[in-house]
């Protein structure tokens, strides 16, 4: 009789490094199809090596950034799939440093579970791999961390860390930034990794709907497929206009909503005056806004309310940029200017004398 061989006491802990590694075989494979020519180190390293290319710089500037998708991942695990918060979380932290200027060199994940599963590690590095071939950025690599009566069997964690490159001239940071500038809107593809704590508790307890139900606000999907639409990377369509004179700034429209995060490069003594009804709101928010009984200024603190990024620019130059943007099928509208006094985000919503903010 063969006897089988003993459980290690780190698997009848709660951890087995040998799942672990069957997972993390196929990790390696995906990482690899992300190298770029600057990626000096295999998979497995104690860290990574990258030589960046820095012909043609002045004064080369490394931008870095952290973030993950937050309870984003609830949805996805109601769902059953995780195959697009991977991407979700690389084009967010891709559009936080495309805000000031840079462009991504590489990304490292970090991956926590109670249980870590090698099919659902694969589906999530994955979704992570897919999105740094997307955006031309090396999975450099990460850390995958299993700890159970940490987190609860079944749920995961995902974070994201990026490192780009800009030549120091072109660093924006809003110092360019003045009254009598324009903002332009581009749309977002719906929550993208913002405000699920909210629009969960909206659509599975006040309006009792079902991951699998058709979504209310848009009949071709499911409830699941619309909250489940990938957070949009806006490099390519961002690209060309990078080192135009009349791009004085922009604002990743991400927790916060426009009211929290345009303010970011906004300078002292001025504020931003948005005027409502210059882009359409996608009904998803309507629906929101209307089943969760949710004041407007609240709507717009806590969701992007259909746009994701904002650009601000110099009306002189503002016409070539919108012609740059159309060029590349991005679409955009003109939502507001930035406005001498007062500080923050005030909303024109119409009335005759729209709300500016007090700076005190």
């Amino acid at each position: 009789m063969t006897i089988p061989p003993p459980k290690s006491a780190y698997a009848a802990a709660g951890v087995d490094i040998d799942a672990q590694e069957q997972g993390l075989a196929r990790v390696k494979t995906l990482a690899k199809s992300t190298f770029t020519p600057g990626v000096l180190t295999e998979i497995g390293s104690f860290g990574g090596l990258f030589r960046p290319e820095l012909a043609g710089m002045t004064e080369p500037v490394l931008v870095a950034s952290a973030d993950g998708v937050g309870t984003k991942l609830v949805v996805a695990k109601m769902a059953g799939g995780y195959s697009s918060v991977g991407r979700d979380l690389v084009n967010h932290c891709v559009n936080d440093i495309l805000v000031q200027g840079a462009e991504p060199l590489f990304f490292m994940d970090y991956l926590g579970a109670g249980v870590l599963e090698p099919e659902k590690m694969v589906e999530l590095v994955s979704g992570v791999a897919d999105g740094c071939r997307e955006n031309g950025c090396a999975l450099l690599g990460g850390e995958t961390a299993e700890m159970p009566g940490f987190y609860q069997p079944g749920d995961y964690e995902l974070v994201g860390f990026i490192v780009g490159l800009v030549d120091r001239p072109k660093v924006l940071d809003g110092s360019k930034v003045q009254a009598g500038d324009v903002l332009v809107g581009l749309p977002s593809s719906g929550l993208h990794t913002n405000g699920y704590s909210l629009a969960r508790k909206v659509v599975f307890e006040k309006a009792g709907l079902a991951i699998g139900d058709k979504a209310p606000w848009d009949k071709k999907r499911t409830v699941g497929e619309s909250l489940l639409e990938p957070h949009l990377s806006y490099l390519k369509a961002i690209r060309p206009i990078l080192g135009e004179r009349a791009l004085h700034g922009m604002a990743h429209i991400t927790g916060g909503g426009i009211t929290d995060n345009l303010p970011r490069i906004l300078p002292v003594g001025t504020h931003a005056l948005i005027r409502m009804g210059s882009w359409p709101i996608p009904e998803l928010f309507h629906f929101l806004q209307e089943t969760g009984e949710v004041e407007t200024e609240e709507m717009l603190r806590v969701f992007n309310m259909g746009i994701g990024m904002i650009l601000v620019a110099d009306p002189k130059g503002l016409a070539e940029i919108l012609g740059l943007l159309r060029s590349v099928g991005q679409k955009s509208w003109i939502i507001g200017t930035v406005q001498p006094g007062g500080a923050g985000v005030g909303y024109d919503l119409g009335t005759e004398s729209p709300r500016v903010p007090s700076s005190g």
